[in-house]
Formats: C-alpha cells, sequence, structure tokens
C-alpha cells in the first residue's frame, strides 16, 4: 500500500460496535492511540464508497477496516493488529512459544468470523447449537492453561481484543451460550474494566 499521512485514522463501516472494524477500534483506544475513527454507511452507497477507497489506495480488496498508521496503509484486522503491536513492544507473546499462542488463537477466531458473518441474516441451529459453543470451548481451553484472566496471563494481547469482540458480538446477536467456562467469564469482566475500554463502554451505552 501507498505511504500515507503520519496522523492515524481507522475507516471501518458505521456498524456500531459490530464487525471486524472494533476489534481495531477496541485495541488503539486501549493502546493510547490517537486517531481519527472515520466511517462510511452500510448501505447501498458502499460499493461507489469502496471503489473510490481502491481508488486512493486505502484498501486492495474493497474491504475495510483499513488504518492509516505512521506512514503506513495496513489491511486485514488481524495481521494489522500485530503489526502495531511489533510496533510498540507489546500486546504480543514473548517468547516464540507465546507468539505461536496468540497466533493460534487469532487463527480460531478467524474462523468464528467467518462462520458468525454467514449466519448475520439467519441464524441457523447448526450455528447455535454446534458450531459456536465448539469455539467457545476451544477458545476457553487456552484460556485455562494459564492463570488468567488474559489468553498469557496478567499480560494482554492483540488475540484478546479479537477474542472480546466475538463474546462481545454474538452477545449481540443472541448467539452467546448461557454457559460460558469460568475463564471466558473473568477473561470478559476483566477486559471490560480496562480504563480505556471502561471509558469507550460508558460512552457507549446502553449495553445489552
Amino acid at each position: 500500500m501507498a505511504a500515507r499521512s503520519s496522523v492515524s485514522a481507522l475507516h471501518y463501516l458505521a456498524i456500531g460496535r459490530l464487525g471486524r472494524g472494533e476489534v481495531v477500534n477496541l485495541f488503539l483506544k486501549d493502546a493510547g492511540i490517537e486517531y481519527q475513527d472515520i466511517r462510511y454507511p452500510s448501505d447501498d452507497t458502499w460499493p461507489q464508497t469502496s471503489d473510490e477507497l481502491k481508488r486512493k489506495g486505502l484498501t486492495r480488496t474493497g474491504k475495510v477496516p483499513a488504518v492509516e498508521y505512521k506512514g503506513v496503509v495496513l489491511n486485514q484486522h488481524i495481521p494489522t493488529l500485530r503489526y502495531i503491536a511489533r510496533d510498540l513492544g507489546r500486546y504480543d507473546g514473548e517468547t516464540n512459544w507465546e507468539k505461536f499462542i496468540v497466533d493460534a488463537v487469532s487463527d480460531v477466531y478467524i474462523d468464528w468470523r467467518f462462520k458468525w458473518i454467514q449466519n448475520l441474516g439467519t441464524k441457523t441451529d447448526e450455528y447455535k447449537d454446534t458450531f459456536v459453543p465448539s469455539y467457545y470451548d476451544t477458545i476457553a481451553q487456552y484460556y485455562a492453561e494459564i492463570d488468567g484472566p488474559y489468553l498469557l496471563g496478567d499480560k494482554i494481547t492483540y488475540a484478546d481484543f479479537a477474542v472480546y469482540q466475538s463474546i462481545d458480538n454474538d452477545q449481540r446477536t443472541g448467539t452467546l451460550p448461557a454457559n460460558l467456562s469460568t475463564s471466558i467469564i473473568k477473561f470478559k469482566e476483566t477486559f471490560e474494566q480496562r480504563p480505556n475500554i471502561a471509558l469507550y463502554i460508558k460512552e457507549n451505552l446502553p449495553k445489552l
């Protein structure tokens, strides 16, 4: 992608707290990075807007989020988080094994995101009764391996932002399992108490 201004900006759809862009939004807020939050209507004007963003070099695929950060343009929300985490020197694992765990959970989340999008219009029984419980059971195994609350214990990583977004979005679409594991509940409660996150949630009430 072409270089851009050093002023940070997040380009995403105006769909509230749903979607991939919100993962990046939460991450930037927690990191204390100042940025312009630029949202586009999610309606019949989007195809034209998407083409315009491609012409401007803000996305190759026509999809968002797109993040302008320190003179470069970043696309694909998980690689974007990895890039910024590495640039900041935090929000990632320290050892090769820790980095593997963070990457592995991010991949599990990406599988969830794909299925969640497929079920936005019509929530199938297979998604609600089979896929979602299996996803949270798998995630819970990772979170239970280390005495949390985060994936790597008391050290938050970019994967935690993705996992939180899956919990929040399933809650908003009525597909969150009624019985989450203790480790996942503890993680969610602790995540929402982080100062910048707590302020953002308060400013965006009402919550579910």
